[in-house]
């Protein structure tokens, strides 16, 4: 699964504008969509797929848009677009808030609510569409961070980082594009929920499950540190480890378990990747933080009956039958992503 973008290049000077204008409005919420730049249009757009997530990766000429009431009406798919801007300066009204945002801002709009955004030198601007379903978070507090410049730090810089990586393009699986996608929804959550904890915004309740995706997030992100643990985690998030044990108590796993299991679900689609069939088995389970080879092969084969070497033949056999190795047919993998939602 890769990464198809749309140049104007391809297309006549002078039905540029309209063709990107019309590829947009495929992807993303109705808007009036204007520019003077018409007969020299320079743009392009890409989107990909991730499960139940989009993303949408935008360059453009100056150009200002408008979400009116009325389209707004005829359809809303009830997004937050959560859009980092890669280049250029862009003001932003909603919300009765007026914001402006340069290349490394990220900032919040609601795909309910009226929108005017101005560009007047041209931009770039990678947009994460999040369902309001899946963020767990009330919709007052979201609506307090509308049209604001939001700080890159901390969870904020693993997500521009993040965002950023995605619209460099690559190449994934079915299996990693949705891995990739829970992942975003996970780091969006535990950035914007940190963000609304921090201005007291949100009730006790939702404030533990936003620290619960927060933690999720980081393991996420460190999985391959061999020092990953859950005291490494607690000090990472100002808490004890007696603490994020109970914010663990309603899970399936234990922190340790998620890790392990974690790490073990990734080393199986490494070794069932073709571009790693010359990578040494132990340098896989290295790679995403077993540093002990032996204890690797053991963990792997009780969580999939079979040792990783004999999982790699396995998958290949499979492969070249025409079966995907992704659908595993022997002992389930322990350990779902989506079960972090």
């Amino acid at each position: 699964m890769g990464w198809p973008e749309m140049h104007t290049a391809t297309v006549p000077k002078a039905e540029r504008f309209g063709w990107w204008r019309d590829l947009l409005m495929q992807d993303l919420p109705s808007a009036h969509i204007v520019s003077e730049h018409y007969e020299d249009f320079q743009g392009s757009t890409a989107a990909l797929e991730l499960g139940p997530i989009r993303v949408s990766v935008l360059s453009f000429s100056p150009l200002s848009s408008a979400r009116t009431a009325g389209l707004i009406r005829r359809s809303d798919p009830e997004l937050w677009e959560l859009g980092y801007m890669t280049r250029g300066i862009m003001t932003v009204d909603q919300a009765h808030s007026h914001t402006q945002v340069g290349a490394g801002d990220l900032l919040l709009y609601d795909t309910s609510q009226p929108w005017q955004m101005q560009v007047p030198q041209g931009g770039g601007l990678t947009i994460l569409h999040l369902p309001k379903t899946a963020v767990p978070l009330p919709d007052r507090s979201m609506r307090d961070l509308l049209s604001r410049r939001l700080p890159v730090q901390g969870t904020g810089s693993l997500l521009a980082g993040f965002l950023q990586g995605l619209a460099g393009g690559g190449q994934w699986s079915e299996l990693e594009a949705e891995r990739l996608g829970a992942a975003a929804v996970q780091l969006a959550s535990a950035f914007l929920g940190g963000l609304a904890d921090r201005e007291g915004l949100l009730p006790l309740e939702t404030r533990q499950t936003v620290l619960l995706r927060e933690v999720k997030a980081f393991i996420e992100a460190h999985l391959p540190e061999p020092r990953l643990s859950p005291q490494t985690i607690a000090d990472a998030h100002c808490i004890s480890v007696r603490y994020l044990h109970q914010l663990f108590r309603s899970e399936k796993q234990t922190v340790s378990a998620l890790i392990r299991d974690l790490r073990l679900d990734r080393c199986r689609t490494d070794l069932a990747q073709p571009c790693y069939a010359h990578c040494p088995v132990a340098a896989i389970g290295a790679r995403w933080g077993f540093s002990d080879a032996a204890m690797f092969s053991r963990a792997f084969k009780s969580a999939f009956g079979m040792p990783p070497g004999e999982y790699r033949k396995w998958s290949g056999t499979r492969r070249s039958a025409g079966d995907h190795p992704d659908g595993f047919a022997g002992p389930a993998s322990l350990y779902d992503l989506r079960d972090l939602n």
